[in-house]
């Protein structure tokens, strides 16, 4: 099997001196109400192999779940437009600073909680901690995507929440596909692991790093299942032999090159 990778991303990864392959794997554009069984199903099955594990990203669960806010159903106060214009900002995506997804905190964890959170958030940040916000109000509203469609013009609409009980899912993906999944929250510049198979046998520490450089990619890539295989012998040899092919055809040229010049000096010579 060909293994892919997004832009930007690699095909291998090291981790405790393993050497693991990922393969970003192209969907349809998913909808709310899917079938994340028929899923991975008609994408992963055909090329899953014993000993394989998926890392899914939370949005596919989420709309599957139709575990989905829209924007029509919020109403924005005060409270979350004042808040919104402190919040920080960052390149892994829309957080609170937008006021739907602030407006959406304060009506699942109440005022006082997010204005608490607020306040501490911002006096952290004085002494050079961040994230302090998302650690008060939950994953929840850390992991609240949507609310703006620069990427997928649909997701301008609604706000997608985390998966319920992704646990659950992933053993219920095992239990009817006999395929090793977990479902994660991953930008480019972190990772969440929100729930895996029991059948997994690898810790959360290693499973975080070998996604760590998110290779479904931050774009509007349609990759939001990774299959991950640790590299067998076979795939270090021809990874090995590939090199050395290169090699040797360096070397074939500098030989000929010599061979030329040499030649060109004995006809130089005799003249």
């Amino acid at each position: 099997m060909e293994f892919k990778a997004n832009e930007g991303k690699k095909v291998e990864i090291e981790v405790n001196n393993e050497i693991y392959l990922r393969n970003a794997i192209e969907t349809h554009y998913v909808k709310i109400g899917e079938s994340y069984i028929d899923i991975v199903e008609k994408y992963v099955k055909p090329i899953y192999e014993e000993g394989d594990i998926i890392s899914i990203s939370e949005k596919i669960i989420g709309l599957c779940q139709e575990r989905v806010v829209y924007k029509k159903d919020v109403k924005v106060g005060p409270l979350a437009k004042f808040l919104s214009k402190f919040a920080m900002r960052s390149d892994a995506g829309v957080g609170v600073d937008n006021p739907y997804k602030m407006q959406f905190a304060i009506n699942l964890c109440g005022r006082f909680k997010v204005l608490w959170a607020a306040i501490a958030g911002g006096f952290c940040k004085i002494f050079g901690k961040h994230g302090v916000f998302y650690e008060i109000v939950g994953p929840e509203i850390s992991g609240l995507d949507g609310f703006y469609g620069e990427v997928f013009e649909d997701y301008a609409d609604f706000g997608i929440r985390i998966p319920e009980n992704s646990t659950r899912v992933c053993n219920e993906i095992y239990e009817k596909l006999g395929v090793k999944a977990m479902i994660v929250d991953a930008n480019d510049f972190n990772v969440e692991i929100l729930g895996k198979s029991d059948s997994i046998e690898l810790d959360e520490d290693i499973l975080k790093a070998l996604i760590k450089d998110n290779p479904a990619g931050q774009a509007k890539t349609l990759t939001p299942i990774i299959l991950i295989r640790k590299a067998n012998e076979k795939d270090s040899k021809e990874t090995v032999k590939e090199d050395t092919k290169d090699e040797n055809s360096n070397e074939n040229v500098e030989e000929n090159e010599t061979l030329d010049e040499e030649k060109k000096e004995d006809e130089t010579i005799e003249e």
